[in-house]
């Protein structure tokens, strides 16, 4: 008996281990650009955001924060992320909304900013090197 509460405390230990609280499922990200590119140049100036397409579960924004450096949220709505609903970038290049629940969250940090939205938007690791972007998870 007391192997299987072992092995089953185990399992639940695994199974919990690297599960991202925004609940949008997990897919492999591995983005990389280079600051000199037009398309990425203004990610050198706090307030700026790029919108990516083709990587994570929804697409990336990345947005250079004037207190965080430079952060790389998925697009995907956490609210009812299996809808898979994309953020859009609000003209206050501040925020975004969620167009399906009308849900608002902060560029600085991905909270929520308006109801129904609870969890933050989802963060991917982000590294700067020698003018190259890095966007992983």
């Amino acid at each position: 008996m007391r192997r299987i509460v072992l092995l089953l405390g185990l399992f639940i230990f695994l199974a919990s281990c690297g599960k991202d609280p925004s609940g949008v499922p997990d897919v492999p990200v591995v983005f990389r650009a280079s600051l000199g590119n037009p398309v990425y140049s203004g990610l050198a100036y706090p307030g700026n955001h790029v919108e990516v397409t083709g990587y994570g579960v929804a697409g990336l924004i990345l947005y250079r924060s004037a207190f965080s450096g430079l952060v790389a949220y998925d697009r995907c709505s956490t609210v009812n992320p299996e809808k898979r609903c994309v953020v859009k970038v609000d003209g206050t290049g501040i925020t975004a909304t969620d167009p399906c629940s009308g849900a608002i969250f902060s560029l600085e940090d991905g909270s929520p900013q308006k109801e129904p939205g609870k969890k933050p938007l989802r963060t991917y690791y982000v590294s700067e090197n020698n003018g190259i972007i890095s966007v992983s998870n």
